[in-house]
């Protein structure tokens, strides 16, 4: 499973509503140009998670799609492909190579990142300090690092260019960052709502919360 996509579909989907006050091109100003009157969104992405010793231990890449407030879609390809779609009200996280589902309360899982407080900007600058980072490879970064020791995440870096998200870096306690690179990346596209919504394949191990149906265990 890929351990990051909480944090991941949750500063994506809190973009969506970000509204810092801020002028120039300043990371900060190009997270509110990127943020304004979107949506939804369509991109491409490749993820990389780096161990202390600058050491690359997966790599992987996909498509993601989101709706606002809370629709997301996260799908893996290569040799362990998975799919991640949380539907407003549940998290589906499908495992192709274990023929497994696990569901989440979509409300209990967001809470696994300090990321969800992107939902609500007014908390932004109580719970993390915010400061321009300056550049890398041509792109804004915008620096959040955790006020809390409580966090799974202790530092963010999101990197802007051109009024567009290009990367979010995450680095936890243990020196492991995840660098996550965006291409492709469509504002408001027509998107189908049937993205959405997910059932478990026939024959599937279905793990957690699943309303008025059996399940495996």
């Amino acid at each position: 499973m890929k351990k990051y996509w909480i944090a991941l579909a949750t500063i994506a989907a809190g973009l969506m509503t970000a509204n810092p006050a801020c002028a120039d091109d300043s990371a900060r100003a190009q997270l509110e140009r990127f943020s304004n009157d979107l949506e939804t969104l369509h991109a491409r992405f490749t993820q990389q998670v780096i161990g202390t010793n600058n050491e690359l231990q997966d790599s992987s890449s996909g498509e993601v799609w989101l709706r606002r407030p809370d629709r997301f879609r996260w799908s893996y390809g290569g040799d362990f492909p998975e799919l991640v779609v949380a539907d407003g009200t549940r998290v589906w996280i499908y495992d192709e190579m274990l023929e497994q589902v696990t569901v989440k309360d979509q409300a209990a899982a967001a809470m696994d990142s300090p990321l969800s407080l992107l939902n609500d900007t007014d908390r932004l600058d109580d719970t993390f300090e915010v400061r321009e980072a300056g550049a890398l490879d041509g792109a804004a970064l915008l620096e959040l690092r955790a006020r809390s020791m409580e966090t799974e995440f202790e530092r963010f870096l999101l990197g802007l260019r051109g009024d567009r998200l290009e990367l979010i870096i995450m680095e936890d306690a243990f020196g492991l960052r995840t660098e996550l690179r965006f291409s492709e990346l469509v504002r408001n596209p027509e998107v189908d709502p049937g993205l959405f919504e997910f059932t478990p394949p026939a024959g599937v191990d279905v793990i957690g919360a699943l309303p008025g149906a059996a399940q495996s265990r």
